[in-house]
């Protein structure tokens, strides 16, 4: 694999995928290896942060104590430009079909992707 980019999971503000020179595919989780054609070593890019909503839930009732405090906060999947999809928080009034942008807040104790309708 080649040199890893820092992203939201190891405190960085961004969204890091991966993508395959072989087939072109693009996946969100990490790998050694791409997912649709198995060649080695897919290359790591920085994602935009744009994308298009594609589910959401509406989380009315804490999962732990650190959650109480967000409670209700809004979990989406969200269709990401560079062509892969992935789950996040975002506004609670976001519908499936909304164009958002990311950005990045504290939830928890921890910074998280959070993504936002485009004005």
């Amino acid at each position: 694999m080649s040199g890893k980019l820092a992203d939201w999971t190891t405190g960085a503000e961004s969204i890091v995928y991966q993508s395959c020179a072989a087939c072109g595919a693009a996946q969100y989780f990490r790998r050694s290896f791409c997912a649709v054609c198995g060649a080695p070593d897919p290359q790591e890019k920085r994602a935009s942060g744009a994308g298009t909503v594609y589910a959401t839930s509406l989380v009315c009732r804490a999962a732990t104590p650190e959650t109480r405090a967000h409670v209700p906060y809004n979990i989406v999947l969200v269709d990401i430009a560079e062509g892969f999809r992935m789950m996040a928080h975002g506004e609670n009034d976001l519908a499936i079909g909304d164009k958002v942008n990311a950005r990045f807040a504290q939830f928890a104790g921890r910074l998280v992707p959070y993504f936002q309708k485009v004005k």
